[in-house]
């Protein structure tokens, strides 16, 4: 769990670092919707980091090995979502769309697998 935290921590890190450089190193290179694009991976990672250190505190308090599958999944999910939209918005190559879904599914399976952790927790 240390080192999941540990890579939540950088994640969280580099959404802010990311987020800032397209802010005001990517305003003017990007087009409006491709800056969108690139914020969006910028927000799901942040979200997804923060998840993921809650998942840490949540198995210190109720270890289930779901909780470890359900924090992969979310990072899964932000190498894929986030970083197939920042490789679309900076590249402009079309085939990183496709990878989006993928990254998205990663995230619902975290999720779903958090979900059914709380209810095999709660008996």
């Amino acid at each position: 769990m240390k080192i999941l935290l540990s890579v939540a921590a950088l994640s969280a890190m580099l959404s802010v670092i990311l987020g800032a450089f397209a802010a005001h190193g990517l305003k003017n290179t990007l087009s409006e919707s491709m800056l969108n694009t690139f914020q969006t991976g910028v927000q799901y990672q942040m979200y997804h980091s923060l998840a993921i250190i809650l998942l840490v505190i949540l198995h210190r308090q109720m270890p289930q090995s779901l909780l470890l599958w359900s924090g992969g999944f979310m990072l899964a999910g932000i190498v894929f979502f986030s970083g197939s939209l920042y490789m679309l918005a900076i590249t402009q190559v079309k085939w990183f769309g496709p990878i989006t879904p993928l990254g998205g599914l990663c995230f619902i399976t975290g999720w779903a697998l958090l979900l059914v952790s709380t209810i095999k927790g709660s008996n």
